[in-house]
């Protein structure tokens, strides 16, 4: 085997229990690697098997390694971290893919692309490869939200076979264990401004004769609910903008009400409905402000849409506010309640029924708000804390992904 210095191109193959398949994947990527002239290796991240996994491997001609963390992203980035190459190939090891492939992957890495994906959807898809449910419903589904959440113009977003310089790898910070990772490699690297290529393959029938470890529906919904964290603005901040503005609109407008246009009239329901939009807007742009606020620069998509949160959302402005907004709607309410007792104690008039209204929406504007304030202002302190130096070894550090010895 070469020098580790030499070395330029490390596969990378998860495993648990694959040992009718491992043999024929590491010997593709040998072979491949050793005709196309690329210094390589062949890193199994060994998953906890109870197979000949490890045996069958070792004697393939690859170097193993054992992962102590369960899961299919551990598992890769525990390989990654072991990797000794400059770029890094990554596939499954149930044959599935292609590794004959790899040199196609290496020659866009030399080409100055630092991140590689594979498309099945543009390739070719063998009969029997990919179940109908995932090629027609859940990868174009999941691909679609992540070009329109991220920016990425990508064909599938699933496809386990990819390459990318190491370097670079590391620099994503991706620390999801389990079949997610594949997302969320994507995503940080869309975070992080890395451009990806994309390399037609063919996916062939696996061949390990025992059902996969995907499950459809579980790593489906896991998938999807990595895009929505790491998207606050396209999931809370704007929707929850628009409900607040559209919402307050309505309210404001009712307040003066009702209004007769034609053969139609605007009254007190459309105040109702104005309160309801507004209260679950201010919900939701209050959650995308939280995200912005406590989450660490680096972890958040095209964040430039509120600015830095944290410089100018803090507590004493929140409390500021929400005691504005709440003495608001006490005036309001307490002007209501006072005239009520004064007068019949019987029902409000319309007028006086849009003004508690009114006064209602300012309350709740104003709990929320300092109950967000509350939130940043904790999680800034908390923050705040675990940067402060510790003895000599200087300031403490956050818990690290899976990483090698």
């Amino acid at each position: 085997m070469a020098s580790p210095d030499a070395l330029e191109c490390s596969v990378v193959i998860p495993c648990l229990d694959e040992e009718k398949t491992i043999t024929l994947c590491i010997e593709k990527a040998l072979r491949a690697m050793k005709e196309a002239g690329i210094p390589g290796e062949v890193v199994v991240s060994d998953n906890g098997s109870t197979d000949r996994s490890v045996e069958v491997s070792t004697e393939a001609g690859a170097r193993v390694v054992h992962c102590p963390v369960r899961g299919y992203g551990a598992a890769l980035q525990f390989g990654f971290a072991n990797a000794l190459g400059r770029y890094v190939v990554m596939g499954d090891a149930d044959d599935s893919y292609d590794f004959l492939e790899t040199p196609r992957f290496v020659a866009k890495l030399r080409e100055g692309h630092r991140f590689v994906m594979g498309t099945r959807l543009k390739g070719t898809v063998m009969p029997g490869a990919m179940p109908t449910l995932n090629r027609y419903l859940g990868t174009p589904v999941l691909t679609f939200l992540l070009n329109r959440l991220f920016g990425s113009s990508i064909s599938d977003c699933n496809c386990g076979m990819r390459g990318l310089h190491r370097e670079t790898y590391l620099s994503l910070g991706v620390v999801s264990p389990g079949m997610e990772f594949a997302s969320e490699m994507i995503v940080k690297a869309r975070v992080h401004g890395v451009p990806i290529v994309e390399v037609p393959i063919t996916l062939h029938t696996d061949k390990r004769g025992r059902p996969p470890h995907l499950r459809p529906w579980r790593d489906g919904w896991r998938h999807l609910r990595l895009l929505l964290w790491h998207a606050p603005d396209a999931t809370m901040t704007i929707p929850g903008l628009g409900a607040l503005a559209l919402g307050f609109g309505l309210v404001l407008w009712q307040l003066f009400g009702p209004y007769h246009y034609g053969g139609w009239t605007f009254d007190l329901h459309y105040m109702i409905l104005g309160l309801t939009l507004a209260v679950l807007g201010m919900s939701s742009l209050s959650m995308g402000v939280a995200v912005h606020a406590v989450m660490p620069p680096g972890m958040l998509y095209n964040p430039r849409f509120l600015g830095d949160a944290r410089r100018w959302f803090t507590f004493d402005r929140a409390m500021l506010g929400a005691l504005a907004l709440v003495l608001g709607g006490v005036a309001c309410d307490g002007y209501v309640l006072a005239w009520w007792l004064l007068h019949h104690r019987g029902a409000l008039t319309p007028d006086f029924t849009r003004l508690s209204l009114f006064g209602l929406v300012l309350l709740a504007f104003g709990f929320q708000s300092a109950l967000l304030g509350l939130l940043v202002g904790s999680a800034s302190s908390a923050m705040a804390r675990s940067v402060v130096p510790v003895g000599e070894n200087g300031p403490s550090r956050p818990p690290q992904a899976v990483t090698a010895p």
